[in-house]
């Protein structure tokens, strides 16, 4: 089977971690993240801990709407193991293989679901970003990742089943399957098309991102089509915020695996014994960060359409590279801290001029998440460095 990059199958087979025939014949084909709940099918979440659990009595509520809305369920996809980890590698089911940059990391923990789509085995694919687990997976695949506002989407189904930063979304290769993804797994989602230029935010950055990750970024401010630079002081503490919420968060769901020995990883596991030095103290104070940024996104948010950020500050490391936290932590930056606040936020890849996976990525008011895909589209339609993103080809 030859993709439409090119690339042998290989590389799509590695994105699955069972195959599926669920739906209409015909209808659009999509792949489904392991943690969501599929009837009759266990939901392993890429672990050994999981692997024995007992299969899903009913489907997840996305899958249902899905399934309502005619498409065709082809498979589960592979991720990072209890979708708890950036890189995607996974040694229990096997590390799904970017299709366009096969030595770097497919990234986390949506990896699958990104590989599936950039192999052009789906027509969209849906992941679950607690971090950034749609969106980084999507840039390093050179393909599009959409976290809706908080709540947005129904929850139900999925693993964990309690989160504060959890959101449910599609990945596809143009703006307008993003649409038509959103339109079925949010009953109240309506496309929308722009009449007039957006108002953009161009969030200003320093000199700790790599000049080649931000080059799309700083594109958009040279045609001119931002409004003005914009400050997040609070930026980097509502990431520090996050990652000690989803510490706390996925120790509770694991707690009585892990105390009863389940076989996690060793990484997963150090991690979830490490959730362990997150005291009350810090959790309140991460809550009281939440607020804050919160509102200074918000009042942001009051002068523009939308926040315009890099998608990453580094390149996508190295499979070579994995291991590293040097390499890894600091690639959710710009992404992590919405999930803190839970505005909408998309991001549109590109390639750097030495031809390494980038982009940028779109931050919109709470509950305007078709407003800010229309703002995607709008730069798609108007900036050559995105004009493959728009259409349904």
């Amino acid at each position: 089977m030859i993709n439409r990059d090119g690339q042998n199958g290989s590389a799509a087979e590695t994105a699955f971690a069972s195959m599926l025939a669920l739906g209409a014949d015909g209808g659009l084909t999509v792949a489904i993240k392991d943690c969501l709940d599929v009837a009759g099918h266990t939901t392993r979440c890429g672990s050994a801990a999981y692997a024995d659990a007992v299969p899903a009595l009913t489907n997840s509520a996305v899958v249902d709407r899905l399934l309502d809305a005619g498409c065709r369920i082809v498979g589960k996809t592979r991720l990072h193991e209890i979708a708890y980890g950036m890189t995607g590698v996974n040694a229990f089911e096997g590390t799904p293989v970017n299709p366009r940059w096969p030595n770097r990391i497919p990234g986390g923990s949506s990896s699958g679901s990104a590989v599936a789509v950039a192999a052009g085995s789906v027509d969209f694919a849906i992941g679950t970003d607690t971090g950034g687990s749609v969106r980084q997976p999507a840039v390093c695949c050179g393909v599009i990742g959409f976290k809706p506002t908080f709540g947005r989407v129904d929850h139900r189904g999925a693993l964990p089943t309690a989160s504060s930063l959890d959101c449910i979304g599609p990945l596809a290769r143009t703006i307008d399957m993003i649409d038509r993804a959103m339109e079925m797994i949010a009953p109240d989602y309506r496309t929308e098309t722009l009449t007039s230029a957006p108002r953009l935010g161009w969030l200003a950055t320093d000199e700790t991102d790599d000049p080649e990750m931000i080059e799309a970024h700083l594109a958009l401010s040279l045609a001119g089509m931002v409004t003005r630079a914009v400050h997040l002081p609070d930026l980097d503490d509502a990431f520090r915020a996050g990652m000690a919420i989803i510490a706390r968060e996925t120790l509770d769901a694991n707690r009585t695996l892990l105390e009863a020995g389940a076989p996690f990883g060793m990484d997963i596991r150090l991690r979830l014994e490490g959730a362990r030095a997150i005291s009350d103290a810090v959790l309140a104070a991460a809550e009281e960060i939440r607020g804050t940024f919160t509102q200074s996104v918000d009042d942001c948010l009051s002068e523009f359409d939308v926040i315009v950020t890099p998608a990453l500050p580094q390149a996508p490391p190295l499979l070579s590279e994995a291991s590293d936290p040097a390499k890894v932590l600091p690639l959710t930056r710009y992404l992590r801290p919405f999930n803190l606040s839970g505005h909408p936020a998309i991001v549109l890849p590109a390639v750097t001029s030495t031809g390494l996976p980038s982009g940028i990525q779109l931050i919109a008011r709470r509950g305007s998440d078709a407003r800010l895909c229309a703002v995607a589209r709008w730069l798609c339609d108007h900036h050559s460095i995105f004009s493959d993103l728009r259409g349904e080809a």
